[in-house]
């Protein structure tokens, strides 16, 4: 029997958080939570050990995405993908050193979401 790939979604937007959940079970994954801190990401990477993150880079809270999914990927050897609108030439500099698994530009389209 083949396992649902598990994602968990690290979203401080709920329209956005929503939509791609929908859009990533209609694929076929598994959306395990959503959350919308750093913090948060961290605990439930912990608890879940989902096979992916979906990293929004600006979040709520104390910690940004990058720092979060830094010590997700140390902590627990999870991949990363982030997921921003901001692309100014230092946020991108500072995306590329942290050596995500890769990222996505909102907004995406499904084909990009799904690869």
């Amino acid at each position: 029997m083949n396992k649902k790939p598990k994602i968990l979604i690290v979203e401080d937007e709920r329209i956005i958080a929503l939509e791609t959940r929908r859009k990533l079970e209609s694929m076929g994954y598994d959306v395990s939570a959503i959350v919308s801190s750093g913090e948060e990401a961290i605990i439930k990477s912990e608890e879940l050990h989902p096979d992916l993150v979906l990293m929004d880079i600006v979040l709520t809270g104390e910690m940004d995405g990058v720092e979060a999914a830094g010590q997700i990927h140390i902590r627990f050897g999870i991949p990363v993908v982030y997921v921003t609108t901001d692309v100014s030439d230092a946020r991108l500099e500072h995306i590329t050193r942290s050596e995500p698994f890769g990222c996505l530009f909102k907004p995406f389209e499904d084909m990009e979401l799904q690869a």
